[in-house]
C-alpha cells in the first residue's frame, strides 16, 4: 500500500475525526458518481492475476474504510443458501468477522442475492445494510450488532422477484432506506417511500411519499444528495416511474418528474445545476423504449401545502436534452462535462454532458445487466456480466479498450477503489487487483455545506411511529426544527399531548393509549388492539405528531363481527356484483387495499380484495416481529370450481405455510428456492376448512414447522398433515395471512382466527 500524499478531510455536520477522500464508504464513492478522486504517479497496468481474491458471491459493491473491507455476499444453493456480511483485510483478504443474514418470506428467484452494497457513516464508522429479506442491520466497525430492524414485518416493506435492495445513504445523524413500502393505515397503500431513521438508534424519524401510488415496479435508485435553496434534498428514481426531490432531513416532498411507465433502478448524476438520468422502459410522452435526460433543477424549492400532501409535478420544459439511449439499472458516471454510460447492450457510451449529443461509442460485451463503470485516473474500469473487467481509456473522439481481465463467475456490481487497490465482485468472488505506481494524490473530497438553522417552526419528535404492547410504554425525544428541518433545540420541554386524527384520514381511528405526566404514551393492560396519531404542542405553540399502534401479546382472537359493513364496492372488471365492507383492522401492517372485512355465508369475514390487480398476491402481518413459538388456526375457504381456485395460507414466524388450489398441494416454505416441501392436499372450492399451524424453536436453533387441514366441524385429526423438521429454524416473527387470487377471479376467505402460544 501507497503512502498517501493528499490527506482531506471530510465537512460533515458532526465533528468528526479526519477522514479519507480514499475510503469508498458508498456504492458510488465520494462524489457519489462512480469517480475516485485518486491520481498516480507513473501507473502500470494490473496484474492479469489479483493480489488476492476470496470466495465470496456477489452482486454488489464492496465498501472500503481503514484498511478493512466490507463485503456483502452470500453462500450455498438452495436450502444451504444465506447471505453474509464480511469484514476483511484490505492488504491480505483474511476474513476478520463474519455475520450470517437470513432471507425469509422473499420474492428473491434465481440465487439473485447482494444486488446492493452496505454504507459506512465515515463518522460513527458504523455499517449499515439493508437485507434481501428487508432486515434493516446496523454494525459497529468491529462487527458487534447495533440494532436490526425487520422491515418487513414492522414497516411493511415488500419483496419482489428481481431482489434488489440498493444501498442505505448517510444524511448527518440520519441513515435514509428507499423502497417500496406498504404499512398501516394512510401508508397502507403500496408506494415508493424513503425513510429516515435515526443513524445511532434505528429510531424512526420521518418518511414520505415523493411519488405516486400504486408502484410499477421496484426500484434501487439510491438518494443523492445535496444543498440547494439552503436544504440538504436527495435525489433519486421510484418505483412508479419518476425523479423525485426530497428535503433530506424532515422528509418533505418538493417535486416529481414522470419519466416512464415502469419503476426506474439507475440512480442519478448532478452537474452544473442539472440532474441526469437513465431508463429502459416506454417513455411517458412517447412510444419510444428508454431515454437518459437532463433537467434543469429548480432553484426554488417549495413543499405541498396542507392539506395537500402531493408534490408538485414539474413541466415537461424543464428537460434540457434527451438521448434515446437506454440502461435498466446500470447508473452514469460523469467526470466534467462527459458521461460514460454502460448500456443492456454493454456498449460505453462517451455523452456531453451539455448537450446530450454522443461523442463515442464503444462496444465491450455482448450483454450488461446491474453493473455500473468506475471512473479512476484516467480510465474506465467496467465489469461485464459475462465474467472479464474491461479496462477503458477514454479519448477526445473514441475510447481505447487498453486491458481486459478474465474473472470467474459472472459480474453484476460496480467496481470500487481505495489506497490504488481496486475491488471488484462476481458471482464466484472478491477480486483485489493493485494499480501499479509510485505514487498516490488525493483531491480534497467536496466540503459538505450545511445551512445554519433557522427558527423554529415544528416539532420533531422521535420515534414518530411507534409500537407499544399492552401493558407497556413509550417515551420520546422531543426537538425543534426550522422550516427546513435542521435541528435548532434537542431537548423541548413542557409538551401537552392529545389525540389526533389528520384531516385526510378515511378510518376515523385514534389510538387506546394515554401520555401520563412524564410524557410517555402508555397502553393499558386490558387496552384494546388499535392505531391512531397523537399531537405534541409545546409551550410556544409548536407541535408535531405521532403515530402509533397498540396490541396485544398473546392469546389473539379475531372473528371480525365487531366490523359495520359501510363501505360501497362497485361492480368489479370481472362483472362481480358491488357490496359492502369494511376496511380491514388497521393496526395490521400492508393490509389496506388487499384485504376487506366482508360478508361471506351470512358471517363478517378477512376476503382478498379485487382492488388492484398488481396485489393479486398478498401478505398482511397482524402482530409484532418478536412473536415465538405459537400457534396459529383459522376457517378458510376458496371460491372456485375444480379447475379454477385461490391460494389460501399463514405466515407463522417467517414461513409460509399456504394451501395451494389450483396445486391441490399443503406446502411450507420460507424463500420458495430455499425451502419448500409439500404434501398432497386438495382442497375443495366452495367448502370451508379449518387451518392448523404450528412452529417450535430449540435453544439450539433448531426446529419443526407443522401444519393440518380438516373440514369445518369434524373433529381435529391428531396427525399434522405435514411436518418440516428443520436445522435452522427463523427464531421469531410476525404471525400474518397470506392470499393469493390468480387474475383476481376467485375470491378466498379467512374467518374465526386465532394466534395462542404453543402448549
Amino acid at each position: 500500500m501507497h503512502p498517501r500524499l493528499v490527506l482531506s478531510a471530510l465537512g460533515f455536520l458532526l465533528s468528526a475525526p479526519a477522514l479519507f477522500a480514499n475510503d469508498w464508504t458508498n456504492w458510488r464513492g465520494p462524489l457519489q458518481n462512480g469517480v475516485s478522486l485518486e491520481h498516480y504517479t507513473k501507473p502500470g497496468k494490473l496484474a492479469d492475476a489479483p493480489a488476492w481474491t476470496y470466495d465470496a458471491r456477489s452482486r454488489g459493491t464492496p465498501v472500503i474504510c481503514d484498511g478493512k473491507v466490507i463485503l456483502w455476499g452470500y453462500k450455498g444453493e438452495t436450502t444451504d443458501l444465506i447471505e453474509l456480511l464480511t469484514c476483511l483485510d484490505a492488504k491480505t483478504g483474511k476474513k476478520l468477522w463474519e455475520h450470517e443474514l437470513p432471507d425469509y418470506l422473499s420474492d428473491s428467484i434465481y440465487n439473485r442475492y447482494s444486488i446492493g452494497a452496505p454504507t459506512i457513516d465515515p463518522v460513527t464508522k458504523r455499517i449499515y445494510l439493508v437485507s434481501n429479506a428487508g432486515t434493516f442491520y446496523c454494525f459497529e466497525f468491529d462487527g458487534k450488532k447495533v440494532f436490526e430492524l425487520p422491515l418487513m414485518e414492522d414497516l411493511g416493506r415488500m419483496t419482489f422477484p428481481n431482489s434488489r435492495v440498493g444501498s442505505p445513504v448517510i444524511e448527518g445523524d440520519l441513515v435514509l432506506v428507499h423502497f417500496i413500502f406498504s404499512n398501516w393505515g394512510a401508508d397502507g397503500p403500496a408506494a415508493d417511500r424513503i425513510y429516515g431513521f435515526d443513524k445511532k438508534t434505528g429510531e424512526l424519524v420521518w418518511w414520505t411519499l415523493p411519488g405516486v401510488s400504486p408502484p410499477v415496479d421496484s426500484s434501487f435508485s439510491t438518494p443523492v444528495l445535496e444543498t440547494r435553496d439552503g436544504k440538504r434534498v436527495a435525489y433519486f428514481t421510484t418505483g412508479c416511474g419518476h425523479i423525485v426531490c426530497v428535503n433530506a432531513r424532515n422528509g418533505k416532498p418538493y417535486w416529481k418528474f414522470p419519466i416512464c411507465k415502469n419503476g426506474v433502478n439507475p440512480s442519478v448524476v448532478l452537474h452544473k445545476g442539472n440532474l441526469i438520468a437513465i431508463h429502459n422502459d416506454e417513455n411517458v410522452d412517447s412510444s419510444e423504449k428508454g431515454r437518459m435526460l437532463c433537467i434543469k433543477l429548480p432553484e426554488k424549492l417549495t413543499p405541498p401545502v396542507p392539506p395537500a400532501t402531493e408534490s408538485a409535478t414539474l413541466e415537461p420544459g424543464v428537460e434540457v436534452w434527451r438521448n434515446p439511449i437506454g440502461a435498466t439499472s446500470s447508473s452514469p458516471v460523469v467526470v466534467g462535462d462527459v458521461i460514460y454510460q454502460l448500456t443492456d447492450g454493454a456498449e460505453l457510451y462517451a455523452i456531453n454532458a451539455n448537450t446530450g449529443a454522443d461523442i463515442w461509442k464503444l462496444k465491450l460485451s455482448n450483454a450488461n445487466l446491474h453493473s455500473s463503470p468506475l471512473y479512476v485516473d484516467g480510465l474506465i474500469y467496467c465489469p461485464m456480466m459475462e465474467g472479464k473487467l474491461v479496462i477503458v481509456k477514454p479519448g477526445e473522439k473514441a475510447g481505447e479498450v487498453v486491458q481486459e481481465i478474465k474473472l470467474e463467475g459472472e459480474c453484476l456490481g460496480a467496481p470500487s477503489l481505495c489506497d490504488g487497490v481496486l475491488y471488484v465482485t462476481t458471482t464466484q468472488k472478491l477480486y483485489s487487483f493493485p494499480i501499479p505506481n509510485s505514487g498516490i494524490k488525493t483531491d480534497a473530497s467536496p466540503v459538505v455545506e450545511i445551512p445554519k438553522a433557522g427558527k423554529a417552526v415544528a416539532l420533531q419528535i422521535i420515534p414518530a411511529e411507534t409500537v407499544i404492547m399492552a401493558g407497556e410504554k413509550q417515551s420520546f425525544r422531543i426537538r425543534s426544527v426550522d422550516a427546513n428541518g435542521f435541528v435548532v433545540s434537542e431537548d423541548v420541554k413542557g409538551v401537552k399531548w392529545e389525540s389526533f386524527i389528520p384531516p385526510t384520514a378515511k378510518v376515523k381511528a385514534t389510538m387506546d393509549a394515554k401520555f401520563n405526566d412524564a410524557g410517555e404514551l402508555v397502553v393499558a393492560p386490558d387496552a384494546k388492539i388499535s392505531a391512531g396519531a397523537f399531537k405534541g404542542t409545546a409551550p410556544d405553540g409548536l407541535f408535531g405528531t405521532i403515530r402509533g399502534r397498540a396490541l396485544k401479546n398473546l392469546p389473539i382472537t379475531e372473528d371480525f363481527e365487531g366490523y359495520t359493513l359501510t363501505e360501497e364496492f362497485p361492480v368489479d372488471p370481472q362483472n362481480n356484483p358491488a357490496y359492502k365492507f369494511a376496511y380491514p383492522p388497521l393496526p395490521w401492517i400492508g393490509a389496506r387495499f388487499k384485504f376487506q372485512v366482508m360478508e361471506k355465508d351470512g358471517n363478517k369475514v378477512f376476503g382478498k380484495s379485487f382492488d388492484r390487480l398488481l396485489f393479486q398476491r398478498a401478505s398482511v402481518f397482524i402482530a409484532p416481529s418478536h412473536l415465538k413459538n405459537y400457534t396459529m388456526q383459522a376457517d378458510v375457504l376458496t371460491e372456485g370450481n375444480a379447475r379454477s381456485k385461490s391460494d389460501i395460507g399463514f405466515i407463522h414466524q417467517r414461513y409460509l405455510i399456504c394451501l395451494r388450489g389450483n396445486a391441490g398441494k399443503l406446502e411450507v416454505s420460507s424463500n420458495l428456492e430455499r425451502l419448500k416441501q409439500e404434501v398432497p392436499f386438495k382442497l375443495t372450492a366452495n367448502k370451508w376448512y379449518t387451518f392448523k399451524t404450528s412452529v417450535n424453536a430449540s435453544a439450539v436453533g433448531s426446529g419443526v414447522v407443522q401444519a393440518k387441514v380438516w373440514e369445518k366441524g369434524a373433529a381435529e385429526p391428531a396427525a399434522w398433515t405435514i411436518e418440516v423438521k428443520l436445522p435452522r429454524v427463523h427464531q421469531s416473527g410476525s404471525p400474518g395471512l397470506f392470499g393469493f387470487t390468480p387474475l383476481n377471479q376467485r375470491r378466498m376467505y379467512i374467518d374465526n382466527l386465532s394466534v395462542v402460544p404453543n402448549k
